[in-house]
């Protein structure tokens, strides 16, 4: 075999012609390249610009299941002795502007009887908004560890970093800086399993059109056993509340099933006004760390103001398109008695505890 220099010379050299000149990777050869890339094999510049042509080139369905493969063979799924369990992968560049409160809804979740985790990192470029482990460790003062992982047993629910669970993905942060533009990372970061239960389930987001087909495309080989994406609220999870949404779900067996979800397909009317409302008036507060957790631990506490309403909408939609239950509108009834009941804000306080224990 070539040495790496030289084959990512010659991949590079394909991608990275020109709008008319650029050739395609084979799948093979997109996973040796990224492979060259994670593993250090080749120089920081020559890794910057093959992330740069491959997303200016416009990646094919063949390059991004190897660019999948090279990332997912660095994970070592931990196997957990859990029935179900559902992972919930929202862009790991974050949000920015409407609060968003997707942190909160994971706990809820579990406690509707769905063991469920967020995987995430700390927030990336372009937009290096808010995401799951920036209020982990810069609100929480959680740190990263392997702790977390052996909790997810015992609390039903818990938030994985990359920096544990693929640590050569997390060692790319200083290049993505760099190069600024999203590279094919930022698609694929979100259909990794770094854990595995008896039935796997993925729920998670694309944003420019087009993405969805690889993904789904990608679900097929992977094992998860449903995939569930959809273009929520600013690149989240939170389905149908900002505007109808498109979610795709592939459960490995049929064809892809798509929903156009919104507030009048989810919900009877009156909680569809109540959620509208909720959204208006979370529109006109700034999005940051203290907003969102004095937001977020009043409504775990006491099932009221605008952050229960997007909670209660997220984690009864969830459930709902994972099988929990019948409609999105039972299962935001039940997310929002469980919200009102206090439980689910002493067992994240606990769980907060027993990592930093």
């Amino acid at each position: 075999m070539q040495a790496p220099e030289t084959r990512m010379q010659e991949y590079l050299q394909k991608i990275a012609a020109g709008p008319r000149l650029s050739k395609d990777l084979t799948a093979e050869e997109a996973e040796d390249a990224l492979n060259l890339i994670l593993d250090d094999e080749v120089s920081k510049v020559r890794a910057g610009v093959f992330l740069i042509a491959a997303r200016m080139k416009l990646e094919t369905l063949p390059e991004n299941i190897g660019y999948w493969r090279a990332l997912q063979n660095r994970v070592s799924p931990v196997t957990v002795d859990m029935d179900q369990l559902l992972q919930i992968a929202d862009p790991f560049d974050g949000f920015q502007r409407i609060p968003y409160f997707g942190f909160y809804a994971i706990p809820v979740i579990a406690q509707l009887g769905l063991p469920v985790y967020g995987h995430s990192a700390l927030p990336l470029p372009p937009k290096f908004g808010i995401t799951f482990e920036d209020i982990l460790q810069n609100h929480y003062k959680v740190a990263e560890g392997k702790q977390r992982l052996a909790l997810l047993e015992k609390y039903q629910f818990g938030y994985l970093s990359t920096a544990d669970t693929l640590p050569q993905l997390e060692a790319l942060r200083s290049l993505r800086t760099e190069i600024v533009k999203r590279p094919m990372l930022a698609t694929l970061e979100k259909i990794l399993m770094p854990v595995k239960a008896r039935q796997n389930i993925l729920a998670t987001t694309y944003f420019h059109r087009g993405y969805e087909v690889a993904l789904t495309e990608i679900a097929k080989l992977s094992e998860f056993d449903k995939v569930i994406i959809g273009n929520g609220m600013e690149g989240t999870t939170l389905f149908g509340v900002h505007k109808e949404a498109k979610v795709f779900i592939q459960d490995n067996v049929a064809e892809v099933e798509q929903k156009n979800l919104s507030l009048k397909t989810l919900y009877n009317e009156e909680t569809a006004h109540r959620i509208a409302k909720a959204h208006e008036e979370l529109k006109s507060i700034e999005s940051n760390l203290e907003t969102i957790a004095k937001l977020g631990e009043e409504a775990l506490k006491t099932g009221k103001g605008p952050a229960s309403m997007q909670i209660a909408s997220q984690a009864g939609t969830l459930a709902h398109l994972c099988g929990l239950f019948a409609t999105a509108q039972e299962g935001f009834d039940q997310a929002l008695a469980v919200l009102e009941s206090a439980k689910v804000y002493e067992s994240l306080m606990r769980w907060i505890e027993d990592t930093k224990s």
